[in-house]
């Protein structure tokens, strides 16, 4: 009887858990073919992001349009522009991890690839997503990227700095699309908040 329970406890411990086996086969993929898998990151967390964003709004069914667009750009771009960033930021710094290079990066990122990146989102959600005419968009970019741009650069340095000192290189845009998710959903929080206050 022993006998026969050890086997079955070694059985199982061979396979293992489920999520175990899922998350070893996403590293392996994530080693054999990282931007493929870097990208179907970005767009899962974009599309979990506004899925809760949704809810939280108020939104009684999920518009599967917007949540399809979400992840596409997430999918096309976000995963993408990260991939080729940060192996862009380590080939400049050469990989070095001392506290003078991350400072460099961190700088660099939030000079260029930040104020661009959220532009874009800006301009992509109101034109494709929103579908308003541009000229509106273009005023209302005019009008929202002066506090959205305020809002990230007192946010992300922190997330870059933590990106850039503790995570391994094929961990960076992995860990930057979940906290953007996060981001995401704390943002649709406090905007309720906000509206419920004013009510």
């Amino acid at each position: 009887m022993a006998a026969a329970g050890r086997g079955g406890g070694g059985g199982g411990e061979e396979e293992g858990s489920l999520a175990r086996r899922a998350w070893r086969h996403y590293l392996r993929q994530l080693q054999l073919h990282p931007l493929r898998t870097k990208m179907i990151t970005a767009g899962c967390l974009a599309g979990v992001s506004d899925s809760v964003a949704q809810k939280l709004s108020g939104y009684q069914k999920i518009e599967k349009r917007r949540l399809l667009l979400k992840m596409l750009f997430g999918f096309a771009y976000g995963g993408p522009f990260g991939h080729f960033l940060h192996k862009l930021l380590d080939y400049i710094f050469k990989g070095k991890k001392d506290t003078k290079t991350i400072a460099k990066k961190v700088l660099l990122e939030q000079i260029t690839s930040s104020p661009w990146n959220n532009l874009l989102f800006l301009f992509y959600y109101g034109y494709v997503v929103e579908r308003r005419p541009f000229k509106e968009v273009k005023t209302r970019v005019k009008k929202q990227y002066p506090s959205v741009q305020l809002s990230a650069w007192m946010f992300w340095p922190i997330v870059g700095w933590i990106n850039h000192q503790y995570m391994p290189l094929e961990f960076r845009v992995i860990f930057h699309s979940f906290v953007a998710c996060c981001w995401g959903i704390f943002l649709n929080l406090r905007a309720r908040a906000m509206s419920l206050k004013q009510s």
